[in-house]
This record gives structure tokens, C-alpha cells and sequence, in this order.
């Protein structure tokens, strides 16, 4: 079923566990993650973006009609929109949460265009996503590893005069491989998750290293993004078989499974296996009453 983001790190901040969201850029990778979801009986988070996918509508819409005849929620968020536009698009074309990442921007530039963002985003039921502090590039490590990290108080700040439903922190991740070892910040993680007191999210969580990923969503953290072991899981899944002459049709059923079981791993590393729920269908808005006069009829 698909759902609104925010339902499901609502719970999982509630309950002190995460939920990956997943590279989606495919219909394979989509299939092999919602099927990994029903399989463990676990919440997905299945991420979007306007550079590894060129039709917004129809992933939208494919992911929509997948998570659909599931048993499970599925959220699909738009990752990273750097513009206005970008965020418009990824609510026409129906996603069930943006991220707005205006990270790079002053503080006072970051609210201000997060804050509009969420008020349009919210007012037709779709979960918004913010960042503070910069999540930096994994081959520049020993440099974006250590700078612009999450300050506490200005997180506080920054989700009261926004109203996100969630923020990205910055503690030591960043984006892709890394070029040099992990260390993330559990001190400041915790200042940020007392001050904050709502969902948080781990960018760059590929290569970040099982047992930090499981402590953070111990402490806050509730959705984790990975890509990058996606696609690594489905490389040796294919070295580690013959795909010479005709066993070359089973390529893309051997890096589906591979996909797959790095997901369900994921969910045990998140602590969110058998967390699943059935979703009891409802309105989402009361409907508008209008009073008719019939004297003159």
C-alpha cells in the first residue's frame, strides 16, 4: 500500500527503529525491494530522483501500482530536489514525499524556501524532507567528513519555523563510496535527536559499516538512504556466477536476487524486520459540506 512518508517514520521514531529508503531506478530494483518488504513483512522507503529515472510520472506511477498490491506501506520520496520546480513536479507527478534540499544555502535561505515548500507539500497530503548541515561527497571524505556538521540549536530553530515532518542530519556520513573510513558523531546525534524530538534521516548510508548504522537508529535516526550497496549487492551477485553463452539470460533475475537480499538485510540492520502494518483505508481530508438554498428552486 502506499502511504505518505511521514506515517512511517511517525511510528518508527515512536518505536526507536529505521527504515532504509532505497534506490528505485528501475522497475527491477523497485519489484526486488517491495518483494524483499513483503517477504520480512517490513515498511519500504523506495527513493526517486529526476537524474537515474527521465520520466517522473510514469516511476511515480509504476511505483504507485507496485506498492499498491502490496501488503506492506511503501513511501516514495523525491531525493534531493534542488529547485522550486524540481519539488512542484514531484507532487504533481504524485510522490508521497519531497525532500527540499537547500543545504548549501544560508540558514535564513534554507528555511525560508523550505518553509513555502512544506506549506504547498502539506496542504495536499504529501511528507516533506529538509537538510542542515551539508551530507558531503564519500571521495572527498577527509574533508566533507568533518565540515559542515549539524549544529543542535539551529536544528530546533530550523524545524519550528519550517515544519518538516523530518530532517537530514549531518554527523559524519556522505553521499557514495567512500575514500577513507566512516566515524560518525554519536555525541552530536544525540544533542540533535533531545533538541529535536522528530524524525531524523542518515544520508550516505552505503559503506557507512552495520553496526553504525544499527546505533544511529537507536538514537533517532528513522530512515537511512542507500544506494550504492544496492547496486554493489547486484554486481557480485553476477560475478558469482557463469554468465557465459545462453546463461547470460539469467543476468537480470541473478542481480534482481541480488538487490533483494541486500534490502532484507537492510531491514535487519535498521531493526525494522516484521514491522510492517496493514493500512485501514480512510479519507484524507473531511469532505466540504455546502449548504444549498432551495427556497427559489
Amino acid at each position: 500500500m502506499y502511504v505518505p512518508m511521514k506515517e512511517i517514520l511517525d511510528k518508527a521514531y515512536a518505536e526507536h527503529y529505521a527504515v532504509p529508503a532505497v534506490l528505485g531506478g528501475n522497475e527491477s530494483l523497485i519489484r526486488a525491494s517491495i518483494e524483499a518488504a513483503e517477504e520480512t513483512n517490513s515498511p519500504l522507503i523506495i527513493l526517486g530522483n529526476f537524474r537515474n529515472h527521465p520520466d517522473p510520472y510514469f516511476l511515480a506511477a509504476m511505483v504507485k501500482h507496485i506498492a499498491n498490491q502490496a501488503s506492506i506501506p511503501v513511501a516514495l520520496v523525491l531525493d534531493h530536489s534542488k529547485t522550486f520546480e524540481d519539488a512542484m513536479l514531484g507532487i504533481r507527478t504524485g510522490y508521497s514525499s519531497i525532500m527540499v534540499d537547500r543545504s548549501e544555502l544560508p540558514f535564513e535561505e534554507n528555511v525560508k524556501q523550505v518553509r513555502e515548500l512544506t506549506r504547498i507539500a502539506h496542504s495536499v497530503g504529501v511528507s516533506v524532507e529538509a537538510e542542515l548541515g551539508h551530507v558531503g561527497k564519500g571521495v572527498n571524505y577527509a574533508v566533507d567528513g568533518s565540515t559542515a556538521l549539524t549544529v543542535p540549536e539551529e536544528a530546533k530553530r530550523f524545524i519550528d519555523e519550517t515544519g518538516v515532518d523530518c530532517l537530514a542530519v549531518a554527523i559524519g556520513t556522505a553521499h557514495g563510496a567512500y575514500k577513507g573510513t566512516p566515524k560518525l558523531r554519536f555525541d552530536l546525534l544525540e544533542q540533535i535527536n533531545k533538541a529535536c524530538g522528530i524524525p531524523l534521516v542518515l544520508h550516505g548510508g552505503s559503506g557507512t559499516g552495520d553496526e553504525n548504522v544499527h546505533k544511529a537508529c537507536t538514537m533517532g535516526i528513522t530512515k537511512v538512504n542507500v544506494a550504492n550497496d544496492i547496486v554493489q549487492a547486484a554486481i557480485r551477485a553476477v560475478n558469482a556466477h557463469d554468465m557465459t553463452g545462453n546463461n547470460a539470460y539469467s543476468f537480470f533475475s541473478t542481480a534482481f536476487g541480488g538487490c533483494k537480499e541486500q534490502v532484507k538485510h537492510l531491514f535487519d540492520v535498521c531493526g525494522c524486520t516484521g514491522k510492517g502494518w496493514q493500512q485501514v483505508p480512510r479519507l484524507t481530508s473531511t469532505p466540504m459540506m455546502v449548504n444549498i438554498d432551495v427556497s427559489d428552486m
